[in-house]
């Protein structure tokens, strides 16, 4: 087989019985594994009594999404990685364009489908939605979805494009392409390990891209839901992490303590809310990313490339010019 399917998976027995089904039935040219990041539930009973055809790679610990996929992908040996969420419903022939993409276009390293939300699928889903981009200070947004408005799917993105990032939810890579550039960064454990990646790939001169002739749909939050304060102390965490390694030297301190402002604004926002331990969980990853500022240092390439898809603000885009939508 040329491409893997590989499904992290933790504690998530019930996920594994509701999706893996469509993965099998419409993935026939691709061996399917489960990382098991140490689960202590029934996943791996389920998967040896009602998916025997699926590999299983057992991680030694809960490693989250970054590390655990660097544990497991080392056992995995075919050329095209489909890395899926355990909560991610595939379609028919999902696989197809997306092989005639990697095999005929061999500039192309990352590969992103149209991700549809699975609870209301007329809608694209927040983490990923059409492909990804990001900001002038490091903030993620995609084409159908910036911050909380998230388009219909009205065939506005039934293109190929050129993008900044692709999302983990379903996230296709060549194995050599991980692999040059030492899989996701394990300090982050989870989110924006994938747009951190990306970024070191476009830093390499590694092209992302986008097909919506590939669509799977999307649960979103089945892991860690929105309403959690590690998902806010992660996010604002690897966000500044992910800035400190990528961004031009002489971009750096600007943009970076710009950022740091705009944090702190966030954070009176979550407090005029009653969201008091979100905003204790933005002054917890400041902290953390302080302490880890000389380590990070130390992962800076030797290549940052300053031309980003967009120069300016999302944040401003956004609430002062009312662009709500990607066209705008």
């Amino acid at each position: 087989m040329k491409i893997a399917v590989v499904i992290l998976n933790w504690n998530g027995a019930q996920l594994l019985e509701q999706f893996l089904p469509s993965v099998l039935n419409y993935s026939p040219e691709a061996t399917i594994y489960v990382a098991d990041n140490a689960s202590t539930d029934t996943s791996i009973k389920v998967i040896k009594k009602q998916f025997p055809t699926v590999k299983i790679i057992q991680n030694q610990g809960n490693y989250g999404f970054a590390k655990g996929y660097n544990e497991a992908l080392q056992y995995v040996e075919e050329p095209y990685y489909a890395l899926v969420n355990s909560d991610v419903e595939v379609t028919k022939n999902w696989l197809t364009p997306i092989l005639s993409i990697f095999d005929e276009q061999t500039e192309i390293a990352i590969i992103q489908p149209k991700i549809l939300d699975f609870k209301s699928k007329q809608y694209f889903e927040y983490a990923g939605a059409a492909g990804g981009f990001i900001d002038k200070y490091g903030y993620p947004y995609c084409r159908g979805r910036i911050f909380e408005k998230i388009e219909k799917d009205l065939g506005q993105y039934n293109d190929e494009q050129t993008i900044f990032w692709a999302s983990g939810a379903c996230f296709f890579i060549r194995k050599e392409v991980f692999r040059n550039l030492n899989g996701f960064d394990g300090d982050f454990f989870a989110h924006q390990e994938e747009i951190d990646l990306c970024w070191r790939a476009f830093n390499k001169g590694y092209q992302i891209h986008y097909t919506s002739q590939s669509t799977v749909y999307h649960v979103g939050g089945a892991t860690l839901n929105e309403g959690n304060p590690k998902k806010t102390f992660l996010n604002f965490r690897n966000s500044l992490l992910m800035l400190l390694k990528n961004l031009p030297k002489k971009d750096l301190f600007p943009i970076l303590f710009s950022r740091l402002v705009l944090d702190g604004i966030a954070g009176i926002q979550f407090i005029v809310k009653g969201k008091f331990k979100h905003c204790w969980a933005i002054i917890r990853a400041h902290f953390a990313f302080y302490s880890l500022i000389s380590k990070n240092l130390n992962k800076r390439g030797t290549t940052q490339k300053a031309n980003y898809f967009q120069r300016k603000s999302i944040v401003y885009f956004y609430f002062v010019k009312n662009g709500k939508v990607f066209d705008k």
